[in-house]
């Protein structure tokens, strides 16, 4: 891989989009590597996921308008397809992926970070989807998650306008769950930077995600999604069958299990085996 890199431990797999003389910006490229690095990941151990972008200024400024630029009509929709499959694989990925946003999150970064299932950023993260101002719509999803994340409203107003907004907005209308800052001492040293604050605040959920059940975890994420594309009374229906998986499984059994054992017995993390 020449602009992704990925790395597991404790559970938890985090990729980084890696091409920072570009800011990170999406080519066909890089697509198409995240495409084989999701295809990758081992869903027997890994138990969530950070994405990231490399560098403190960007998580993705969005697509590469070099490449995007000569496209013609036919080009350009096979380019929106690309880049919409790959985000549809990540955003159904089974087990829980983190955005941990440094920077820009431009245009496809922005539809990359909500393709994701939480979202947190550094106090210099900058989202919109500047397409209008380019003369094109944005084709990564953009009108479709923005309004379900922020509601219709917010959404257009913001497509519409081509408008960036900064992290305290973002956090203001939902669109990002937390937000990091750096670290400073009494005499006004930084003691660790917003960037290396995020990762770590990245890692902390994605470990209190691992540590819970992955069968539990991963049918979580799959009635949540699936619930939101239909009605309130088929969604009932999705979540009692995703309910109903759960048991007679090893998890349940050790979950259930220490809940009941007397106070003495009781572990403190249940050793979950995903089965």
């Amino acid at each position: 891989m020449e602009f992704i890199t990925y790395e597991v431990n404790n559970a938890v797999a985090v990729i980084t989009i890696n091409r920072p003389r570009a800011l990170n910006a999406l080519n066909s490229q890089v697509l198409e590597e995240l495409d084989q690095t999701l295809d990758a990941i081992d869903l027997e151990v890994v138990r969530a996921v950070i994405l990231t972008g490399a560098g403190e200024k960007s998580f993705v400024a969005g697509a590469d308008i070099g490449e995007m630029s000569t496209l013609t009509k036919a080009e350009g929709e096979a380019f929106g397809k690309k880049g919409n499959d790959v985000f549809r694989k990540l955003e159904t990925l089974p087990v829980p992926v983190i955005a941990a946003v440094n920077g820009f999150a431009l245009g496809g970064g922005c539809e990359i970070a909500m393709s994701c299932d939480i979202r947190i950023c550094s106090d210099n993260a900058v989202f919109g989807q500047p397409e209008a101002g380019l003369g094109i719509t944005p084709g990564f999803g953009g009108t479709q998650r923005l309004a379900r994340i922020v509601g219709v409203g917010i959404a257009k107003q913001m497509i519409y306008t081509a408008r960036n907004i900064k992290a305290q907005e973002a956090y203001r209308i939902g669109l990002v769950n937390e937000i990091y800052s750096a670290a400073v001492d009494e005499a006004g040293n930084v003691t660790a930077t917003a960037q290396e604050n995020l990762m770590a605040g990245a890692q902390k959920i994605a470990a209190g995600i691992a540590r819970n059940a992955p069968i539990a975890v991963r049918n979580c994420k799959k009635a949540i999604n699936e619930g939101l594309q239909t009605d309130i009374d088929q969604a009932i229906v999705i979540e009692e069958k995703l309910f109903g998986d759960c048991f007679e499984t090893e998890d349940q059994r050790a979950g259930m299990g220490n809940f009941l054992a007397p106070k003495d017995q009781k572990l403190k993390t249940v050793p979950f085996k995903n089965r």
